[in-house]
């Protein structure tokens, strides 16, 4: 423990390089998931009219499955499960989409938000080692007495201030991804209540399918 703490904040730094390189990337990656699961928004909408106008749901199951993005994918297993099984396999159907594409999109995101939560204290544990270190070295040389301690104090507090700017971009990315997933998965569960609404209000659905 000794030898740790007089390492100094060096190596405290370095790690928080590290961990903001690995937040940048996960960023990176989760924004090119969620541009690449989001469904065109007019053929969607097309797509359901049609269906709540009174068409087929096989008609639904087949132009969904040509389009991309969570909402196509979770309305088009509604549609398919409700032409088999009607209003409760449909229910059914979308509760266990929503659940996989939440944590799909969900993936990663506990990086970031422990990168986030942590970073500061990081920081704060990296000042500290620096200013064990600046009073070790004061012990070893005092006749450079305060200059040496005021010096290693200075080091120390960049990692305090690194630990926040690493941090702070951390966190608001974290909430920005939080709250675009639930959004999207709010949308996806509100054209799903339409879907299941077409399949209440016609019994003659489940055999509506073929």
């Amino acid at each position: 423990m000794v030898t740790l703490s007089l390492l100094g904040a060096e190596w405290v730094l370095w790690l928080l390089v590290i961990l903001s390189v690995v937040v940048v990337g996960v960023a990176v990656e989760r924004g090119i998931y969620a541009a690449a699961n989001r469904s065109p928004a007019a053929p969607l909408e097309s797509a359901l009219q049609a269906f709540l106008s009174g068409g087929p749901a096989s008609a639904l199951v087949q132009a969904l499955h040509g389009m991309n993005g969570i909402e196509a994918r979770v309305l088009s297993r509604a549609a398919e499960a409700g032409a088999r099984g009607g209003l409760h396999s449909a229910e059914q159907a979308i509760a266990g989409a929503l659940a996989h594409e939440r944590v799909q999109l969900d993936r990663g995101l506990v990086i970031i938000g422990t990168v986030g939560s942590n970073a500061p204290f990081l920081g704060l544990f990296g000042t500290v080692l620096g200013i064990i270190q600046a009073f070790h070295n004061l012990a070893l040389d005092a006749d450079e007495g305060g200059q040496a301690v005021m010096a290693g104090i200075s080091e120390a507090l960049v990692a305090t201030a690194v630990g926040l700017l690493v941090a702070i971009p951390a966190v608001v990315l974290y909430n920005w991804f939080q709250r675009r997933n639930k959004e999207q998965l709010a949308r996806v569960t509100s054209l799903g209540h339409f879907v299941l609404s077409r399949f209440a209000d016609a019994p003659g659905a489940r055999a509506e399918g073929a």
